[in-house]
C-alpha cells in the first residue's frame, strides 16, 4: 500500500502510545510530545518509537538518514549514527551537510557522533547483547546529563549477510521491548536486495513501524500484529452490522 501523506507514527490509523513503565532515562511523564521523524511518511512519533526501513539504493538510505538526523537536532536530541556498508564516513558527512550546513559545528560540540557499526555491534567479532543495549542506555544518560531532551539514533542492519542473523533478531526485539518509557528514538535501515522474505518477517515483528523505499515511493508494511488488529476490526463492524438491523419481531 503506497502512502505519501501520513502525518503521525500509527498503526491503521490510530497514534501508537508506547505500554510501560520508565526506566533509566525515562521522561516519568505519559503525554510527552511527539517528535518529529523528519521522515515524511512516517511523521511525528513518540518516544520510544522503533522505526525500520527497507532501503532499495544508497542514495534512498543517505536521504533518509539526513532528513532523520536533522529533524533530531532541532529538536534538541543527541544523535547517533552507526555507519556501515554501504556507506562509508565520508558518504555520512556529505549527505549530512547537504541536509544540516553547519555539520562540522554540530560535531565539534558533540550534538552528534558518527561510529562505526561493526566496531560497536561487533568489537572483537563478538556480540555481546547486554554489552550494546547499555552502551545505549549509557549514552542516553550522559545525553540527559547534558541538556538534551533525549537520544537519536540509527543503524544499518549489515548482520544479515553475517553468521550473527539470529543473534541480531534477538537484539531487535529486546530493543523494542527495552525502549518503553526511554527518551529514545530508534531507526533501524535495511537494504531490500539483501533481504530474504523470512529476513522481512524477522524484521517486521521486532519493529513497531515498518515502511519501504522503492521506485523513490514509500509504502508501509502490514504486521502480524496490525494484520490481526485489522482483522478484529472487521469481526466488530460485522456484529455491529448485523445489530443495527432489526429483529423479525420489531417489524410491523
Amino acid at each position: 500500500m503506497s502512502s505519501t501523506n501520513a502525518t503521525s507514527y500509527r498503526d491503521g490509523g490510530a497514534t501508537r502510545r508506547r505500554p510501560g513503565k520508565p526506566k533509566d532515562g525515562g521522561s516519568g511523564e505519559p503525554d510527552q510530545p511527539l517528535r518529529q521523524s523528519g521522515i515524511r511518511v512516517v511523521g511525528a512519533v513518540p518516544w520510544g518509537a522503533h522505526i525500520c526501513i527497507f532501503y532499495e539504493t544508497k542514495e534512498d538510505l543517505l536521504e533518509t538518514a539526513a532528513a532523520y538526523f536533522k529533524a533530531g537536532l532541532a529538536n534538541n536530541e543527541f544523535c547517533v549514527w552507526a555507519i556501515s556498508e554501504p556507506i562509508a564516513d565520508a558518504d555520512a558527512k556529505a549527505a549530512l551537510r547537504g541536509a544540516i550546513p553547519d555539520l562540522e559545528a554540530q560535531l565539534a560540540a558533540g550534538r552528534i557522533e558518527i561510529l562505526q557499526g561493526t566496531d560497536w555491534y561487533l568489537r572483537g567479532n563478538q556480540f555481546d547483547l547486554q554489552r550494546i543495549t547499555g552502551g545505549w542506555s549509557e549514552k542516553l544518560r550522559a545525553a540527559l546529563a547534558n541538556g538534551f531532551d533525549g537520544m537519536r539514533v540509527s543503524g544499518n542492519a549489515f548482520w544479515i549477510e553475517t553468521s550473527h542473523w539470529k543473534q541480531f533478531c534477538e537484539y531487535e526485539h529486546e530493543l523494542d521491548r527495552s525502549l518503553a518509557g526511554q527518551r529514545m528514538v530508534v531507526l533501524c535501515t535495511y537494504a531490500l536486495q539483501a533481504s530474504r522474505a523470512v529476513d522481512l518477517l524477522d524484521v517486521a515483528r521486532a519493529h513497531r513501524c515498518c515502511t519501504a523505499r522503492r521506485h523513490g515511493d514509500w509504502e508501509f508494511l502490514a504486521t502480524p500484529e496490525l494484520q490481526q488488529a485489522r482483522q478484529e476490526i472487521e469481526r466488530l463492524h460485522g456484529a455491529l452490522d448485523v445489530l443495527s438491523k432489526p429483529f423479525p419481531a420489531m417489524r410491523s
